[in-house]
């Protein structure tokens, strides 16, 4: 992998704080992992004692549910961090980090973050900001969960999708989830998200190949989702 002043996740995440000193010193303690797809990254309840660059590819945030099933938290892609509130609040992981697609994370040993926390305001500030992102994001998918029908949390979920993580050439959502994965993002069962997924294809609002979802009327979903 290149060198960290030169890499992605410093222009994206709390990183692009640091100064050209701390990077090559970060450089020196990372370690470089390449995730194939499917594998965890780490699981909830792990102390990860650090945070995990992502250089490269997705990876689902799940919460085990009190029934047993995984369920999408959230979807990270290349240049965020994984494990800071957990570094930050000394806590276990709350949730695992499963790889969507072959990744590729750069670890940092939480002494040697801590170091930077304690050094550099801005560094600190700047996880701090992103630490407030992720809770505001909770806060607007619990009141998504709990103002908006199965319907609208559906086409909502698909236009973030399509907005946040893009397509491929042939036009179908780059993000390639499994029903019941997608029925867990919008918190229905796994029938119901085939359902309605059936009538949106039937309706022209997507396309539906095999396990790709391709949008074919966005301006539609988007009257749906509000």
């Amino acid at each position: 992998m290149s060198k960290c002043e030169h890499c992605i996740v410093r222009e994206f995440s709390s990183l692009k704080a640091l100064s050209k000193d701390e990077l090559l010193k970060l450089a020196d303690c990372k370690t470089s992992q390449i995730i194939k797809k499917g594998e965890v990254i780490f699981e909830e309840g792990d102390n990860v004692n650090g945070i995990f660059c992502v250089k490269d590819g997705v990876c689902k945030m799940t919460k085990l549910s009190p029934n047993g099933k995984d369920q999408i938290v959230k979807l990270v892609k290349k240049g965020e961090l994984l494990g800071q509130r957990s570094m930050i609040s000394d806590e276990p992981v709350n949730l695992t980090a499963v790889a969507l697609e072959d990744m590729q994370v750069c670890f940092i040993p939480k002494s040697d973050v801590m170091e930077l926390f304690t050094d550099n305001n801005k560094f600190s500030l700047n996880v701090m900001r992103s630490m407030c992102g992720d809770l505001k994001d909770a806060d607007d998918h619990m009141v998504s969960m709990a103002q908006k029908n199965v319907k609208e949390r559906l086409a909502e979920t698909l236009l973030y999708l399509e907005d946040d993580f893009g397509t491929h050439p042939d036009g179908s959502l780059h993000i390639q989830l499994s029903r019941e994965e997608l029925a867990g993002m919008i918190g229905t069962a796994t029938e119901s998200c085939i359902r309605l997924l059936s009538e949106f294809n039937k309706a022209g609002y997507i396309e539906l190949t095999g396990k790709k979802i391709t949008i074919t009327d966005k301006a539609k979903l988007k009257r749906i989702s509000e």
